[in-house]
């Protein structure tokens, strides 16, 4: 397991009374209630719940892609309700890789490009970058596609190149929001496959959202959203407390 990111034991991610409305017009619409969450470094919990039961705004909460309507966002120390908009890009840079269902990679660039991309916001210099791709598009096998454009790739190498993508920087935080949703079931077990070794080999931290049971059962714990609610996934997974 990977090293406590700070210094007083506090869980990587700490979620603490979080609620989440969205308006709509006069209507206010609620979608997290009362959410208490700890996620401690090198965990892989799976996040699942029928459509609307608030997954993917949870995640983007916790990966600081929007703000709770009251509560405590808390991950690597920050407190992302509290943080400005400038600070959250800069703190997202630094800690947090996306993967996503349709993958977003930008079909002008290369594989290599498109794992480059979050490294140009670093500081690091154009060879210390091509050191982190191909270190990058080592672990997930596909070196030999470096040059090859989105187009020229199957849905599953996609996905792995976007995978490549997110951990080039070393986030602190994977969040993967349906990694296998448009996969057919051979490129979505590979997949699974990658992000088992991830977090295994690599002590990568993982929340991954999904639909799919074969992909929760990957994960080391389990939780369900009900209604905007967290209930328990499996026996022993803390959650409201």
């Amino acid at each position: 397991m990977s090293a406590e990111h700070q210094g007083n034991g506090e869980p990587l991610v700490v979620v603490r009374d979080l609620y989440k409305e969205f308006q709509r017009d006069e209507i206010t619409i609620p979608v997290l209630m009362g959410i208490n969450l700890d996620l401690q470094a090198g965990e892989y919990m799976a996040l699942m719940g029928p459509s609307g039961s608030g997954k993917s705004t949870l995640l983007n909460l916790v990966a600081g892609l929007d703000r709770p309507t009251s509560g405590t966002v808390r991950v690597v120390g920050q407190d992302l309700g509290q943080t400005s908009e400038g600070e959250l890009a800069r703190w997202r840079s630094r800690h947090i890789g996306f993967i996503f269902q349709l993958y977003n990679l930008i079909p002008v660039l290369t594989a290599f490009e498109n794992v480059e991309l979050p490294l140009t916001l670093t500081s690091l210099n154009k060879k210390e970058r091509a050191e982190h791709v191909h270190a990058a598009l080592e672990v997930v096998g596909l070196t030999d596609r470096a040059d090859h454009y989105p187009r020229q790739l199957s849905g599953g190498q996609e996905q792995r190149v976007a995978i490549a993508r997110a951990i080039a920087t070393d986030p602190t935080l994977l969040v993967a929001d349906e990694p296998t949703g448009d996969l057919d079931a051979t490129s979505a077990a590979e997949i699974l496959n990658l992000m088992q070794r991830l977090n295994e080999e690599f002590h990568k931290t993982i929340i991954m959202v999904t639909h799919d049971p074969n992909a929760a059962a990957r994960a080391k714990r389990l939780l369900h959203l009900e209604k905007g609610v967290l209930v328990d996934g499996q026996a022993g997974a803390a959650t409201t407390q």
